[in-house]
């Protein structure tokens, strides 16, 4: 009887990990990031006027003000609540706490663009560095403690 209920829980658990079955159905082959922002003008300062995320708009949603920003197909929504939160991100980058901890912006030409941010003020908390044969990373953080990492792949994929 034993032996039956493991066969039972085997085809059950190979029946929900199906590589054919999908969840969820995206329909966007990228994903949004919300951030959530004390300082407007800081933010989209280093978003969208250092780094040059191109400007798609700014809306009112319930308890803030949007502004979004497009980063190939993902949009970042940098958010500004009505009440700036007590809670601050937890320092220490990304190895400081748990959850989202930061997010890759993959380029071209790593070594050119933290130049150019570099020329701009902004200064590196990873620099550049080699992750493994054929990918480059390197690190900033956006005026609300937040990292961006920018990678550049070089490799296979």
């Amino acid at each position: 009887m034993l032996a039956c209920w493991s066969v039972i829980r085997y085809l059950f658990m190979a029946r929900a990990l199906a590589p054919e079955e999908k969840i969820v159905q995206v329909s966007k082959d990228s994903i949004d990031l919300g951030i959530v922002v004390t300082d407007e003008k800081a933010a989209l300062g280093f978003y969208r006027d250092q780094l040059g995320l191109e400007w798609e708009g700014e809306l009112p949603v319930p308890g803030g003000r949007m502004y979004r920003l497009k980063c190939g197909t993902t949009v970042i929504k940098l958010l500004k609540p009505n009440r700036t939160p007590e809670a601050k991100p937890a320092a220490g980058g990304i190895v400081g706490g748990l959850g989202y901890r930061y997010f890759t912006i993959s380029v071209p030409d790593i070594r050119g663009l933290m130049a150019q941010l570099e020329a701009k003020g902004i200064k590196p908390t990873v620099s550049i560095t080699e992750a493994r044969p054929g990918v480059t990373i390197a690190m900033v953080t956006d005026p609300d403690g937040n990292t961006v990492e920018f990678l550049q792949n070089t490799g296979s994929k």
